[in-house]
């Protein structure tokens, strides 16, 4: 429920030189405000070594875009401004670095289909009158049987051969179509831009000199399919944020990045087609305690419904939330089996705190993962979801945390992420966020039920 435990080490012992990784996945917008707000959550919540202090960070696709400036000591209260608020040591996070239309290709792709189209009459004649006379006595034959037996199926037969020339004479239509709507550069320039702001070394091997810090970014070369991790000690040929952008490129949403040295560049898409967090990364390098966040897991429906009428399971509920669920799936599955690995293996004798949102969160579920405008409610609900976690598990927590020289303190978590004066317009969201996720734990008074009859989670004894 919202935190998974995996200990494996003597906690008698202490573990204050181990080495220390913060893993996160991916996220799009809505979770990666939902898990800046749990970060912000977790950084009070530990008391003498922060989020921006541990050794080893480990990103995937917007937690690429997160761990790249915490690695550089920016902390997640600081991020979180910059997402919703008035933030001073970064820049703010505009709806146009994220929405950045790929003018080039939808421009140029429609004018190539336009070419193509001027062009295929010709071709195809061409075609047709460079094949079909060496078919001829084929073609011939099948004109008989035709006439023989008039059925579809030896029409079918009869038409085989001219379709053919046809189809392959004729343009690749799917090249007509962009290979990404949005263009995420503005992603790459807004992380190289907020780096040298701080004075955040852009590249992983000076980041490592500079501030002792580990930095490694996933993504997936869709050339050859295969998953690549950028690092210090692995492929440094980009610079992080070269390395963000590659794996931030959501496949159909973006287009693919192409990134590297001149001459020798590669296309990359979102890293989590290949991984959903890439826990193993950490675990090669070293680290003991890995403290990994997920926003992303499917919504279970067993016993509770998304809205309070006839339509009980998600399947009624249209297509985009079928496919929401079925990607949520995907990625949990895949990161759950990495874990029960990670249990089996004797060569690991550490420690893994897996943060995810409760199974139950329709809350959270119900966000569209790209939708720019819903960040403030993502935020503030990941800060509570976090937090109620962090209490629901707090012994546990502790004694594994300190057992690697960590202090927590659950009352240093606090009731909001931000102070209710400073809101903007999406307060009231905000607000709601929150008493959404108290709901999630029982703690919604009556009150706000009749007050929100139609959006609530209805259990199903009720």
């Amino acid at each position: 429920m919202g935190i998974t435990i995996v200990q494996k080490s003597d906690l008698s012992k202490p573990q204050t030189e181990a080495r220390r990784a913060l893993v996160l996945a991916g996220g799009a917008i809505s979770g990666g405000a939902f898990k800046l707000g749990g970060l912000a959550a977790l950084d009070r919540f530990l008391v003498n070594k922060k989020v921006t202090d541990f050794d080893i960070y480990m990103g995937i696709s917007a937690g690429a875009f997160i761990a790249a400036p915490i690695a550089g000591g920016i902390t997640p209260t600081e991020l979180v401004e910059a997402f919703i608020g008035h933030p001073t040591r970064v820049t703010p996070f505009r709806s146009r670095d994220f929405y950045n239309p790929n003018w080039r290709e939808l421009w140029e792709r429609p004018a190539n289909a336009v070419r193509d189209l001027a062009m295929i009459g010709p071709r195809v004649t061409l075609a047709l009158l460079r094949t079909l006379p060496r078919q001829w006595g084929d073609l011939t034959q099948r004109a008989r049987d035709f006439m023989a037996d008039p059925s579809a199926e030896t029409a079918e037969h009869l038409v085989e051969p001219v379709l053919r020339v046809v189809i392959e004479a004729g343009p690749n239509r799917l090249s007509w179509l962009p290979s990404g709507l949005f263009d995420n550069s503005t992603i790459e320039r807004y992380i190289r831009e907020n780096l040298a702001r701080n004075e955040i070394p852009n590249n992983f091997r000076d980041l490592k000199l500079r501030r002792g810090k580990s930095l490694y970014i996933g993504a997936t070369n869709i050339n050859t399919a295969q998953g690549v991790v950028f690092g210090h000690d692995e492929d440094n040929s980009v610079t992080i944020s070269a390395a963000v952008q590659a794996s931030t490129a959501i496949p159909g949403f973006f287009k693919p990045a192409r990134v590297g040295q001149p001459g020798r560049e590669q296309d990359y898409v979102d890293a989590a087609v290949r991984k959903t967090a890439n826990i193993s990364t950490a675990v090669r390098h070293g680290a003991q305690l890995i403290v990994c966040y997920n926003p992303f897991r499917p919504f279970v429906n067993y016993r509770h419904r998304l809205i309070a009428n006839d339509r009980s399971s998600i399947a009624d509920l249209g297509m985009a939330v079928i496919i929401n669920q079925a990607f949520r799936t995907l990625l949990h599955s895949r990161l759950r089996l990495g874990i029960e690995k990670l249990k089996l293996d004797e060569s690991f004798r550490g420690d893994v705190v897996l943060i995810e949102p409760t199974e139950t969160d329709a809350r959270f579920f119900s966000m569209n993962p790209i939708a720019f405008w819903q960040r403030e409610a993502a935020a503030e609900h990941g800060f509570q979801s976090v937090k109620q976690s962090l209490l629901r598990h707090y012994d546990g927590l502790r004694a594994i945390l300190g057992a690697y020289g960590i202090q927590v303190d659950a009352d240093a978590i606090g009731d909001h992420l931000r102070a209710p004066a400073e809101g903007t317009a999406d307060r009231r969201e905000a607000e709601r966020a929150a008493r959404a996720a108290k709901a999630e734990h029982g703690e919604d008074d009556a009150h706000e039920k009749k007050k929100r009859p139609f959006l609530r989670l209805v259990s199903g004894g009720r």
